[in-house]
């Protein structure tokens, strides 16, 4: 074996390492947990196939408690991971999404995307938008799957996601404000920790955690190796303050959520800011969580602070 073809391409400890001869290994979001019911939470889930050709599919979970009848609000998560981790099989994200369905008493369709590097971005944000517009094709009850179909209020329509899945989130709804969505109107946005550019007065020498230095000013290493040709930090899919329509932001409220000790913080407020002042006209709010790290939500799921956010996510979800 050619002794360059087993050199490290990409370090992402601990949770990727990409090779230069392609071969990339995962160590987070690999394990599957098949679909069920949780007899703790009482949610059932179940998987769909909704681009078998592009490997695109999601996992629907429901609360046990619905009538038949009933219409709940309904919720498209994308997970986090860098565009490159992750799934919503994987114990963690399956975990966080029944723990949410079970807390907001919602309807939940969690998107599994294809990945980078093997499918770098816009692949991923191109997938997930595949996924939304099959969930929506059920708004007039006629679509392929019946719990969509039977119990989902498509007036309360919902787009959450975290670290990179709120990257993809913002960018559903802003593709959302610009296209349509069939004529279903987002009714909100919750971003968990986003992952977003970042201005250059927010760069320091060593891109947030990364251990190289930013090969281009805002943008770290990690962005630029799920989306190698990427323009840098006025690529409007990792920087919302270069798309000229974000004022147009398809959804009527936007919740966003920071941790104080996390890298990406002052990115969730910039992202704040600025839609604050595109002239978008939803209502607009932060929370930050005092003391906490990046998404410590899914690793430390039954702290005060977790218990706390996931019942403020709830809340958002459930105000008229």
């Amino acid at each position: 074996m050619d002794p360059k073809a087993t050199e490290i391409a990409h370090d992402f400890p601990p949770f990727l390492r990409a090779y230069t001869d392609g071969r990339v290994e995962r160590f987070f979001g690999t394990d599957v947990v098949p679909p069920s019911v949780d007899s703790e939470t009482g949610v059932s889930t179940k998987d769909v196939a909704i681009a078998p050709e592009r490997g695109v599919s999601a996992r629907i979970f429901k609360p046990n408690t619905i009538n038949p009848d009933q219409k709940l609000p309904l919720l498209i998560y994308y997970h986090g991971g860098a565009l490159c981790l992750g799934s919503p099989y994987c114990t963690t994200y399956h975990n966080y999404v029944t723990s949410l369905v079970a807390e907001a008493n919602i309807i939940a369709v969690s998107v599994d995307y294809r990945l980078a590097p093997e499918h770098p971005v816009p692949v991923p944000h191109e997938d997930s938008w595949a996924a939304t517009q099959w969930v929506v094709s059920h708004s007039l009850g006629q679509g392929p799957e019946a719990w969509l179909n039977d119990h989902s209020d498509f007036k309360r329509v919902f787009l959450a996601g975290d670290s990179a899945g709120a990257n993809i989130a913002h960018n559903m709804a802003a593709r959302a404000g610009v296209e349509g969505l069939g004529g279903v109107k987002l009714s909100g946005i919750c971003l968990l920790h986003p992952y977003f550019g970042r201005r250059e007065a927010d760069c320091d020498s060593r891109g947030d955690g990364d251990s190289l230095v930013d090969k281009k000013p805002g943008v770290d290493n990690r962005w630029l190796f799920v989306c190698p040709t990427s323009s840098g930090i006025n690529d409007p899919i990792i920087n919302p303050a270069s798309d000229q329509n974000l004022g147009k932001l398809g959804c009527s409220k936007v919740l966003v959520c920071v941790a104080e000790k996390d890298g990406l913080r002052k990115r969730g407020w910039f992202y704040y800011e600025v839609l604050g002042k595109s002239g978008w006209g939803g209502a607009l709010e932060i929370v930050e969580t005092e003391g906490e790290d990046h998404v410590f939500y899914l690793f430390k799921p039954g702290c005060e602070k977790a218990v706390a956010l996931m019942k403020r996510l709830a809340s958002f979800m459930n105000q008229d």
